[in-house]
């Protein structure tokens, strides 16, 4: 039976991951026990306690902001910690203390104040990247991203939680109690991954260079490592990917709850059920579909990804009522969304991967995520006003975004075939010419 897992290439994967990546990997399964539980209802609950679209999608842009800064900062921040010690500080100041706040909140203040601390999530972003791949094997790279999206999907397994809970005791107090206990998951998810991880090969190199250098002179070090992006195409291919499907994400996680549940009319108790679904699919097309992704081929998984994603957001956008008609097609189109989803957000941290420059991690990390959320920051504040005209626009902004996406992939993986074409003609006449002469 071993024998016969292990064929697969994901299995296999797990199975052999050591050290960091093996402790990153292991841990992320506590977010389906600790945020996935809440984040279902974020959106509605946020409604419930009397906000409205617009408000909605302002904290969604201060997040975004906030983010912003925190991601700029952020490879100073962790080439100066290192990357074990960022990870574990930053995530709770970004994520537990957040979770106490969304509990006791009474209104937008206290959304606004957990969305600027929330946006220190940047921080750990690059630095449990580095720490999950630094020590990799590199023609793991996609595999063991794979895994992470899985881990995250597995919160599937506990979404009825939420949804009895929101039946028994109604939708706010439900809340409170459920970011509550996203604390206690979070904080513990923090100290076991601290206990059971290393700093990194290239972390204690570059711990070690930063440690007599001033904040300013290492903020300063940005500009040799936006010379080596500049001079990527790879590497500016993957920041405009990364942004495009972090908007179209975004656009999807704050308001498919909205359209779901005040244009379609599905109840509430019943939201959880769909993103488990979605994530019980994600989770099926990972061992079926995306496990047979080449990494040295990621053109036609691009295409599918974001081609799957307009299917599904059109299908959404389409449903009126929830009568078994609505509900079936909603189904569909939560397929189709996983596909997509799930291929898309695995490339994207591949591409980030397999074009940084390995000793400029931290810094091209840094400088990706800055660039992502400037462009995603006004994002959120547009999603609200379109959600406040009609509920379906957010998606036709995402389906948009996504026919750009299928653009830039075009262009990048046409363009490099041209150039081959002209270098081989050029040194075609280089060697005739030598013959000649």
């Amino acid at each position: 039976m071993r024998s016969i897992l292990l064929k697969n290439k994901l299995i296999r994967t797990l199975v052999e991951l050591r050290g960091n990546p093996r402790a990153c990997v292991y841990t992320e399964p506590l977010w389906g026990l600790s945020m996935n539980l809440c984040l279902p209802y974020a959106t509605v609950y946020m409604l419930a306690l009397g906000m409205n679209d617009v408000q909605v999608g302002i904290i969604t842009s201060i997040y975004m902001f906030s983010q912003t800064i925190f991601a700029f900062l952020s490879g100073t921040i962790v080439d100066k910690l290192g990357r074990r010690k960022s990870t574990a500080i930053f995530d709770f100041l970004a994520w537990s203390i957040p979770c106490l706040i969304w509990a006791s909140s009474q209104g937008f203040w206290f959304f606004a104040v957990a969305a600027i601390l929330n946006g220190m999530m940047k921080i750990p972003t690059v630095s449990w990247d580095c720490l999950l791949v630094e020590d990799a094997p590199k023609d793991k790279i996609t595999h063991i991203y794979s895994w992470v999206i899985i881990c995250g999907n597995l919160s599937a397994l506990f979404a009825p939680i939420s949804s009895i809970l929101v039946a028994k005791l109604t939708l706010v107090p439900a809340l409170r109690i459920l970011y509550i206990n996203a604390f206690i998951i979070m904080t513990a998810k923090i100290l076991i991954l601290y206990k059971f991880s290393t700093e990194t090969g290239v972390g204690k190199i570059k711990r070690e260079a930063c440690r007599d250098k001033s904040w300013a002179e290492m903020l300063s070090g940005y500009k040799s490592t936006v010379r080596k992006i500049l001079n990527s195409r790879g590497t500016i291919f993957a920041i405009i990917i990364s942004i495009l499907v972090e908007i179209v994400t975004m656009l999807g996680m704050t308001f498919w709850q909205i359209i779901v549940s005040r244009r379609i009319g599905v109840p509430d108790t019943l939201l959880p059920i769909f993103p488990m679904i979605r994530s019980i699919l994600s989770i099926v097309l990972f061992f079926t579909v995306i496990s047979k992704i080449k990494q040295t081929d990621l053109k036609w998984p691009l295409y599918g990804g974001f081609l799957s994603s307009i299917v599904g957001y059109i299908l959404l956008i389409s449903i009126t009522k929830a009568d078994v008609w609505g509900y079936a097609v909603l189904l569909i189109s939560l397929a189709f969304e996983a596909l997509g989803g799930a291929v898309l957000n695995t490339l994207r941290e591949s591409l980030v991967a397999i074009h940084a420059d390995p000793v400029e991690r931290s810094g091209v990390m840094a400088l990706l995520q800055t660039a992502v959320m400037l462009v995603s920051v006004p994002f959120g504040y547009i999603g609200g006003l379109l959600s406040d005209i009609s509920r379906t626009l957010p998606f036709v902004l995402s389906i948009g975004l996504s026919l750009l996406g299928i653009l830039a992939t075009a262009l990048f993986y046409h363009r490099p075939s041209r150039i081959y074409r002209f270098k081989s003609d050029r040194e075609n006449r280089i060697r005739l010419n030598e013959k000649v002469s």
